[in-house]
């Protein structure tokens, strides 16, 4: 497995790194701690770019050590251009699995300084991308609770594929999550309206089958789940309401450790798509967050050579 580990010098990045040395990983998992030095920044005072690439070198060297004393083979990278954009172009040459990236708080400007990175990162990347909150709770890895939102797609099925796949702290549970999204209507106006042109009997038949498939998609995650051997919270809901809102008051209720979504796709309609719920969970979580997208294939990795040097 391949994590790119995007990072800055706010104490987000801190974080960030210590989730990443207390996080259980697969075997044979190779990083790469990365640095893009936001030119941006510089527009106006360029003779401070070589200062700040400079400070970039430190900050990937420290993350790369930290890595190391942990036991994980990683490696270090740093170049002047764009984050929003650049750290998902290096994620796709090297072929990176999983994108990490911190988030800068949960008030009105840390979701603002989340959308000026994390946001552009979660819209361009190839591969499945985590924002992180939180460290692991310990250094011990103690349980996680980890909440899977399911709508019964594909790419929720890839979700949970991917979970299935990889190693977790002893006796963490995992709670699925599916809703059962309602028929929202502006004013009274348009309710009587629809109800004129709908029967009731239809209406009913539309929350049947909004039931229906909810179900139907809890219970297949629960196979892949059950089928790796992961522990499974018991009576996992199908609530009513608007997806967004329940999957965010769940994972907050539950005390979730971490929230996996299925990412929509990455381009056109399926952009739109990942903006209404998908980023809209990322940004306002109160926890750590992943997208995740299927594995597809890559280009040959052009960094296998790379070695452990800093660019």
């Amino acid at each position: 497995m391949k994590v790119l580990i995007g990072i800055d010098n706010s104490p987000s990045s801190e974080t960030l790194l210590d989730a990443v040395v207390n996080r259980v990983w697969p075997a044979q998992t190779r990083f790469c701690v990365l640095n893009i030095v936001n030119l941006q920044r510089f527009e106006r005072l360029p003779a401070l770019i070589e200062d700040a690439t400079r400070e970039g070198r430190r900050l990937v060297q420290e993350g790369v050590k930290k890595l190391a004393d942990a036991g994980y083979e990683a490696f270090a990278q740093t170049s002047p251009g764009h984050p929003r954009s650049d750290i998902s172009c290096f994620a796709k040459e090297w072929g990176a699995d999983l994108i990490l990236v911190g988030s800068h708080g949960h008030g009105a400007v840390g979701r603002f300084l989340l959308g000026s990175v994390a946001q552009g990162v979660l819209r361009t990347a190839p591969c499945s991308v985590e924002i992180v909150r939180t460290p692991s709770p310990s250094p011990s890895r103690r349980p996680m609770k980890v909440l899977l939102a399911t709508d019964g797609s594909e790419f929720s099925l890839a979700a949970a594929r991917v979970i299935a796949s990889q190693p977790w702290p002893p006796d963490t549970i995992f709670k699925v999550l599916s809703v059962q999204e309602l028929v929202i209507v502006g004013n009274q106006m348009e309710a009587a309206s629809l109800s004129a042109i709908y029967p009731a009997t239809l209406l009913e038949e539309l929350t049947t089958q909004s039931e229906g498939q909810a179900k139907s998609a809890i219970e297949t995650a629960r196979d892949i789940l059950r089928g790796a051997g992961l522990m499974l919270h018991d009576g996992d809901p199908m609530p009513l309401g608007e997806p967004r809102a329940v999957i965010l008051d769940t994972a907050k209720n539950w005390g979730a450790d971490l929230i996996v979504v299925g990412s929509h796709g990455r381009r056109g309609l399926d952009r739109f798509l990942l903006g209404s719920v998908t980023e809209a969970i990322a940004v306002h979580a109160p926890c750590s967050v992943r997208v995740v997208r299927a594995p597809q294939q890559t280009k040959k990795d052009r960094h296998s050579t790379a070695g452990n040097s800093v660019r």
